[in-house]
Parts: structure tokens; sequence; C-alpha cells
């Protein structure tokens, strides 16, 4: 133990809170993350910033709103200049290591705006989101080049499992009866077991690249962020075996949906559940097919998880290193009469946060439950904290969490917010909404759960009497919903007026800032006297009297 730890930050994608057995699954056991948890603080309510995987990264990686950093969608590029959790950690002496999954696309224009050569150091870590990639995994389409940004395909090839695109054929593919090849991009192949072993899947091979880099890092004795960032349980939903038949419909848990949802009259709701990927969910057959996979392939990242904690421990590592494991949205799995993710029901904008703190502070909190609100954004400003960083609340606007970790005060949250550009979606097409218009915002104080839907009447859910979201009172005429609607509403507008991109606010400029105002620009006064009257300083001390030399 150092008075430094080091941080070991893993991110799933697209796993739901609730499936997980320490979040109350009653089929799926997760007991290597449950363990993390007895360990640690487990956070039931910690929220995204925005319910798609890019945007929700960026805010993660940046400490930062999505209205902040202005990547508001898949592929939509994280600016030039827009400071990230690994330039901050540099700047304390950290290294900000990605092992796995970012989402990251590069602002190429602006670097070449700016003069930034994409391969040189600057340009290769403005490209990566400001961590130093010793394996970045984006995963790919069926149409995709062979990755450029990781080693997995290359590793796959050597192992003898060679195509075109080894990534697709092998790791998300099945194969029937007959020895034909069966892409996963198909639901109806979910049950397959994935086209190649379990200890060379992704989901393996990033664990092994993770322990790959702490082996390494113990030999620099340089203080470290790793973000083991999993690319499944996100689709294409297979898994190999032994997980592929783990689970079957007896462990499926019914839809959360009713047949009100499925009849509203709310077009923007009307307009997501007319989306394929919605409709694809809402029936039963699909889910019977999907479900049991995404368990599986949560079972294995569990299991994979036991086997990296446990050499952890084995390598002394555990003894120095928080570890936090979240995700960076769920998944709809035809709730609500919905699929994929991209709203804001629970079980989309609320993540699993738990983090295990190692240090003797946090031993007053191990294997509590708190029910803060909390945001992803609060993780980059509790990491730079542990790692010997200077606050920076003009830049990050995300609230430090150690005083939860720790048990003591200084730590409050009245809302969370999460913002959402659908200007891309069915959605969007079916209404015709045009781009600028084409987004939601989500302000939820831990009750009421209130979306602004630009152009269209508001949505909300009462959390207290409605836990499962299955009645929409955004336009109900009871007084206590109309009063708590016009209550969310002006605390959203307060927090769109807050200074959201101040980040050259530094104290310095700060404090030169109160300067003048204490001592006050020379503009306005009349005289010498009312001068010193004012400021209490001899006015000729500032402008020295006589005349002036003309030699």
């Amino acid at each position: 133990m150092t008075d430094t730890p080091n941080v070991l930050w893993i991110m799933a994608d697209q796993l739901r809170f609730d499936y997980l057995s320490c979040y109350g699954h009653p089929h799926l056991h997760t007991p290597h993350i449950d363990a993390l948890a007895k360990r640690g603080v487990q956070f039931n309510k910690a929220y995204v910033q925005s319910p798609v995987c890019g945007p929700s990264r960026m805010s993660a990686y940046t400490g930062r709103y999505v209205r902040s950093h202005g990547s508001t969608w898949n592929g939509m590029p994280l600016r030039v200049g827009e400071p990230t959790l690994g330039d901050h950690l540099r700047e304390a002496g950290a290294r900000a290591v990605l092992v796995g999954k970012t989402h990251m696309t590069a602002d190429q224009e602006g670097m070449a705006w700016l003069g930034i050569d994409p391969k040189s150091e600057i340009g290769v870590r403005v490209s990566e989101c400001g961590f130093e990639a010793f394996e970045r995994d984006d995963g790919l389409h069926p149409d995709s080049a062979r990755q450029k940004w990781s080693a997995y395909d290359d590793y796959l090839v050597n192992l003898g499992y060679t195509s075109e695109n080894p990534w697709e054929d092998f790791a998300n593919s099945g194969v029937d009866a007959d020895g034909e090849l069966l892409s996963a991009w198909l639901l109806k192949n979910s049950r397959l077991a994935a086209n190649v072993p379990e200890e060379h899947s992704e989901t393996a091979y990033m664990t092994d690249r993770a322990m790959d880099f702490m082996t390494q890092a113990q030999t620099d004795g340089q203080p470290w962020m790793c973000h083991l960032s999993y690319i499944k349980p996100h689709w294409p939903y297979i898994v190999p075996a032994p997980y592929h038949d783990m689970y079957g419909p007896e462990h499926i848990i019914d839809p959360i949906r009713s047949d009100a949802e499925r009849d509203v009259d709310h077009p923007l709701l009307r307009a997501y559940q007319n989306a394929r990927v919605c409709k694809s969910f809402s029936r039963d057959h699909v889910r019977e097919h999907v479900i049991p996979a995404y368990m599986g392939l949560i079972k294995q990242l569990d299991d994979n998880l036991g086997r990296l904690f446990a050499w952890m421990d084995e390598t002394g590592i555990s003894e120095n290193t928080i570890i936090a494991f979240t995700s960076d949205h769920g998944d709809y799995m035809g709730d609500h009469w919905m699929g994929d993710k991209d709203f804001y029901h629970e079980v989309a904008a609320k993540v699993p946060l738990i983090i295990c703190d190692p240090r003797p502070k946090a031993d007053s909190t191990r294997g509590t439950v708190t029910d803060e609100l909390v945001e992803m954004i609060d993780l980059a400003p509790t990491f730079l904290n542990a790692l010997g960083g200077e606050p920076k609340p003009h830049i990050l606007e995300g609230r430090n969490l150690t005083p939860l970790l720790h048990g003591t005060s200084g730590f409050s949250r009245r809302y969370a917010i999460s913002e959402h550009d659908n200007s891309s979606f069915e959605m969007a097409q079916e209404l015709d909404v045009p781009q600028e218009d084409a987004r939601t915002v989500m302000i939820h104080d831990g009750r009421w759960k209130y979306i602004r839907c630009e152009g269209f009447a508001p949505v909300m859910f009462d959390l207290e009497t409605d836990p499962q979201e299955l009645c929409n009172i955004g336009s109900s005429d009871d007084d206590e919903h109309i009063a708590a609607r016009a209550e969310m509403e002006q605390a959203l507008t307060a927090w769109s007026l807050q200074h959201h991109t101040r980040i050259t606010a530094t104290a310095k400029v700060l404090a030169g800032q109160r300067k003048a105002a204490e001592t006050g620009i020379l503009i306005g006064f009349w005289d010498e006297a009312e001068y010193e009257a004012a400021t209490g300083k001899p006015f000729d001390a500032l402008i020295p009297a006589g005349k002036p030399d003309k030699t």
C-alpha cells in the first residue's frame, strides 16, 4: 500500500444493472462481481449522461455533460482541445491506459486546422481520447475492414483462425450442424456457440491483455489508471461454449411492459416503438433467443473477472488498486416494447456501479449499498483525486465520490442529467424532425424523472408510485403532477443556463478577475479623492503625478 493507489476502471458495454445477482437477478449469478461489491460500495442510483455508447463514454472520459463536450452521438468527433481524464492524470504524473473499447472518433478536421500531425505524440493522444492505447478494440460491423487499432484479429490468425474478417467469422458467428457459418448479426443465430473457444474470445483476450499491462506497470513504478473496457455483452449477441446453453426460457424474466404503454399517444414514444429494433424485441420468440445469450455473455464476463481478481490478489496488485466496475448504458430487451437502448427508462439509463477502495479510510463503507444519486461523470474527479491530482471544478462537471467511499460528508447531488441526439434514428425520420430539434434531455431527482422532448409534450414518471415506469404522467392533469413537472422543468432550465464551456477559468484567471473587481476599473472615478475613498490606496501610487519627461 502506498499513498497513491492505482485504478482499474472496468466498463462493460450495454450491461443492464439488474442482470447481476448483487442487483437482484434471480437466475444469473455473478459471484465475482458480487464479491467486489462486498469489498466496496454498491451504488443503486448511478446514471449515464447519454443512453448510447459514444456520448456516454465521452462524458465519462471528460467528466463533462454531453452539451459541454459536444460529442452527441456515435461517430461525432470529440473536438480537439477538449480536456480528458487522461490529460488530467498525465499532468498529475500518472498514466491513463486503455485496454478495450472507447468508441472515440478523432477530430481529424480540427487537427488539420491546427496543424497537428495525427501520427505525432499529440495527434495520437487526441485520437485515443487522451488514453495511452495499450490495446484498443472497438469492434466492427460485418462489412468493416480489418481492425487497425487492435491486435485481436492478428491474434486469431496466429492461432489458425484465418479469414478476411476473423472478428466476424469466429468471435461473432456460429456454426450449424451442417458446418455452415451463421452470423450473429441475425438474432435467430444467438443461441449458437460462438465459433471460437472461450479462452480465445474477446472477453478472455482483453482480460489477458489487462494482466499484461499490469505486469508491465509493476516494474515502472509510475501510478496508473487502466481502463479495461469490454465490448460485450453488447450485440452481436453470441457467446462461446459452455456459456451458450447455460440459460433457457425458464431463466427469462417477464418483460417490464403494459398494454397501456403499447397504446401510447405520445408521438415520440410511438415512433420509438415503431423502430425496427423495438418491434423485433417486442416479440417473445426474439427475447427467448437473445436473452439466454445475453445472460451467457454476462456470466462469461463474471468468470473472467474472477480470474482477473484472483490474479491481482496473488500478485499483490489488489492491495494498492481501486477497482471500479460499471457499464456505459443498459439494454431494453423488450421492456416497455423497446429494444437496444436510446431512451431513459431505468433499464437503459441506470447502470451498475461498484467501487472498491483498498485504502484503510474506506474500511467503514465496505459491503454497503448507497442510494445517493450519482452520475458517470463523477468517476473522473474521483480517479483524479485518488491519483493525487488537483481538483478542476472549472473543467470537470462531475463530483468527487471519495466522501461516499470513505464515509465522510462532502458529497451531494439533487439531480442527474442525461441527453440524447436522435437525429439519425428512425423516429426522427418518421416524425420529420429537423436535426437541430431531434433531441431529448432527462432530469431525475430520484423520484420524478422528467424528459423534455423538443417539439412534443414531456414524458414523466413517478418512480415512487410507479417504479417500473409503466405510466407516463407527462400530460397528466393531476395537481401534484402539474406541480412536479413545473419544478423539474425549472430545474432543467437552471441547469441549462449554468456555465458549461468555461474550461479556461483556472484559479489564476478567476483570481485576476476577483482582483479587478476589488480594485475596480479606473473608468467611473470623478477625481483622486473618489478613487482613494473607494480603494483605500493613493492615486499617485497608480499614476505618478507631474509632467512627463520629454527627453
